[in-house]
């Protein structure tokens, strides 16, 4: 009788417990499933309340290619030299046919250059970039700050770790070419861990990159991108997203890089950071991006 007494005793505390499990565990056990779903591929994710700094994480022990995603830490790199006055977003920069590099969401900047040479201004650079994922105009943006170290030593003063940006889009599909993607993926260039990727988005909305005038546009150009729908097409009604997704091309049927990271915001004002990387991946691009969406209804039901 004692037996079974201590027997029913632990069986309810163990169910109170596991109904007791705090959210974030919760969140934890979900996302873990959803990244169980992705092998042999790695999808690594975080969620971070900005509020408080406390996260949940699966898979962050390592970098993970950043592709397009680079381009708001790139954007980011540039209006910090507005802000100091060494640049103005009226500035113009030539570009010419030569200087077209393949490859943007929606047809863009590069698709108007490849007819003839035009100037253009850092502010339409930045718009093409962010909002439009236009790796012709990115590459001119990262002429102008001088390369990728450049932007790699403003993250870095700025306390950002773990991301660093080392050559455009043209360079690195010349990469890609000549070295295949297990080469790329494991030199590391333009890569970011799961923290250093949050720690970039955190920074930005709290104000500690830029100005407030930057800021905001920034992550209007971030909340203005809607192609490629990731984690945005999880999102309930009313909840905005401002984010960067990032796409490499596949070889021999696994992708190096699918990506989306950003900060969402519920109708009440509470915020979320979610970074979603997904690496080497067999998977094909629609049972992917259901997995970016799925993504963003755990965070938002999260909040």
């Amino acid at each position: 009788m004692l037996k079974q007494l201590l027997c029913g005793t632990a069986l309810a505390l163990a169910t109170s417990a596991a109904l007791a499990a705090p959210p974030d565990a919760t969140l934890q056990a979900s996302l873990q499933k959803i990244a169980d779903k992705a092998r042999p591929g790695t999808l690594g994710i975080l969620v971070m309340d900005p509020a408080s700094g406390e996260s949940v994480s699966v898979n962050p022990d390592r970098h993970y290619l950043l592709m397009s995603a680079f381009k708001a830490p790139i954007a980011a790199a540039v209006l910090s030299q507005v802000d100091a006055g060494t640049l103005s977003l009226d500035r113009k920069v030539h570009l010419t046919p030569a200087d077209v590099v393949g490859g943007s969401a929606v047809p863009s900047l590069g698709e108007a250059v490849k007819k003839g040479a035009r100037d253009v201004t850092i502010d339409e650079l930045l718009h093409a970039s962010v909002t439009q994922s236009d790796n012709t105009a990115v590459d001119a943006l990262l002429r102008v700050l001088g390369g990728g170290a450049t932007a790699t030593r403003f993250l870095e003063s700025k306390g950002v770790h773990g991301m660093r940006i080392d050559m455009g889009e043209g360079e690195l599909s010349r990469m890609f070419e000549a070295k295949g993607s297990a080469a790329v993926l494991a030199s590391q260039v333009d890569s970011s861990t799961l923290d250093g990727a949050a720690s970039f988005l955190r920074k930005l909305q709290a104000g500690e990159l830029l100005s407030p005038a930057s800021t905001q546009k920034l992550l209007g150009l971030m909340t203005a991108q809607v192609i490629p729908n990731r984690v945005r097409a999880g999102l309930p009604a009313g909840y905005q997203l401002a984010d960067k997704t990032g796409t490499s091309g596949a070889e021999n049927g696994r992708r190096a890089a699918l990506n989306d990271m950003g900060i969402i915001t519920a109708p009440n004002g509470q915020k979320r950071i979610v970074v979603v990387f997904l690496a080497d991946s067999p998977a094909s691009m629609d049972e992917a991006t259901k997995w970016f969406a799925e993504i963003g209804k755990l965070t938002a039901t999260s909040m």
